[in-house]
Order: structure tokens, then C-alpha cells, then sequence
């Protein structure tokens, strides 16, 4: 078993957990992470990643509640023998996979997430043009954008597969996508980079909604 990441000269020079865990925090006071729910990683220069722990709960998060995994997942590090990895794993493993630019992928299970799931049956579904669109990296006047959907398996590596299948034939317009009654994926090249989009993302659902409840009170 690898040792922990201050050992490793190859990783990144700093600890990721301290911002992992701040971050964490702050989407569960926002009631994005509830009930131990979703995962955050970071990359490091080895091309391993430190993941939150499963069973955990993200706003009291601690830095023995991570392990370090291999994209293949294997599991290297283990601070504390109850330190397990969540089977959303795989999901992350399929983002590194996908983009080596990506150094942080953040999963969240939202209300808002889940609603806008079920608006369309389709494995997209398209998102409004409004400014907050910038913050998924897109800069064009009326952009046609389109956000992937995927089921939600309950063998969740299934769902990491079908995104290795999907986007490796075609990659996504956004660094994002949702899964159906499940939550928001989202990477950057920076966990300031994902925590951003994660809260875009979430502006951008809640939105939705409030336009989807807005047109049925009109009909």
C-alpha cells in the first residue's frame, strides 16, 4: 500500500484534503450534499486521486476520511482502516480517464438536480442561454447548449462506463453531466475551477425549475 501523499515526491506539493474539506462543507450547508451523499477528488501529478471517503458526512469531514486511488482503482492509501471507497469512484476514474486536463471532479446530489432530470426522457437536455452559461466555459451570443444525461444504474460503475462509451466517441460541450434522479459531475483544471461550476450548475437548474413552474401556472 502507498504511503500518504507528504511521502510522495511525484504528487503535488500541497495536501488537496484542507480545500477538499472546505469545500465539502460549504455544498452541504447549501443542501447539495446531505445525507453523506456525493464525492469530491483531486488529481495529483502521479495521476492518482484523493476521494472523499464513503459513508461520510461532508460537512464535518476530517482528513483521515479520504483515500487515495489509482484510474485503474486500485486502492493506494488508507489513513484509517474504516476509510473506504465510495463506488461513485468510478465516476471520477471516468473523468480522469476522459480529460487529462481535469485536476478536480466534483459530484453533488441536489433537489434541484434531481427535478431537472425529469424534464426530458431523452439522454440530454438542452440549457437556457443565460450569462451564467460563461461559467461552463462557453462565450458565444445564444448558444445552443446541451448538458448529457445519463441513467442512473444501480451499479454505479455501469454509469462510469457508459460515460468512457459515450464521450469517448463524443466529447461533451460542457465539462459537466447529470445523471437521472442522481446529481451533477462537473470537473476544472482547479477545485476552485469545479467548486465554481458546481455552483453555476446549480443556478443554472434552479433556474430551470423556476421557468418550468413559471410556463405550467401560465398553461
Amino acid at each position: 500500500m502507498a504511503q500518504e501523499i507528504a511521502s510522495h515526491p511525484e504528487c503535488a506539493p500541497h495536501d488537496p484534503r484542507p480545500t477538499l474539506i472546505a469545500h465539502a462543507r460549504a455544498f452541504y450547508e447549501r443542501g447539495w450534499m446531505w445525507g453523506t451523499a456525493g464525492n469530491l477528488s483531486v488529481r495529483q501529478l502521479d495521476g492518482s486521486f484523493w476521494i472523499t471517503a464513503s459513508g461520510c458526512s461532508k460537512g464535518e469531514l476530517t482528513s483521515d476520511q479520504f483515500v487515495q486511488m489509482s484510474l485503474d482503482g486500485q486502492l493506494l492509501s488508507q489513513p484509517t482502516p474504516t476509510a473506504k471507497p465510495s463506488a461513485e469512484t468510478s465516476i471520477h476514474q471516468s473523468v480522469y480517464q476522459l480529460f487529462p486536463d481535469a485536476v478536480a471532479c466534483y459530484h453533488v446530489h441536489s433537489v434541484s438536480a434531481n427535478l431537472v432530470s425529469r424534464l426530458t426522457a431523452q439522454d440530454q437536455i438542452q440549457l437556457p442561454a443565460i450569462e451564467m452559461i460563461k461559467g461552463l466555459g462557453i462565450w458565444e451570443a445564444n448558444p445552443t447548449v446541451y448538458l448529457a444525461l445519463f441513467e442512473n444504474h444501480l451499479k454505479v460503475p455501469e454509469i462510469g462506463a457508459e460515460m468512457l462509451t459515450r464521450f469517448g466517441q463524443k466529447p461533451p460541450q460542457i465539462p459537466a453531466c447529470l445523471i437521472r434522479d442522481h446529481g451533477v459531475t462537473v470537473w476544472g483544471t482547479s477545485q476552485e475551477e469545479a467548486r465554481n461550476r458546481v455552483e453555476v450548475m446549480e443556478f443554472i437548474f434552479q433556474y430551470m425549475m423556476t421557468a418550468s413552474s413559471i410556463s405550467m401556472q401560465i398553461a
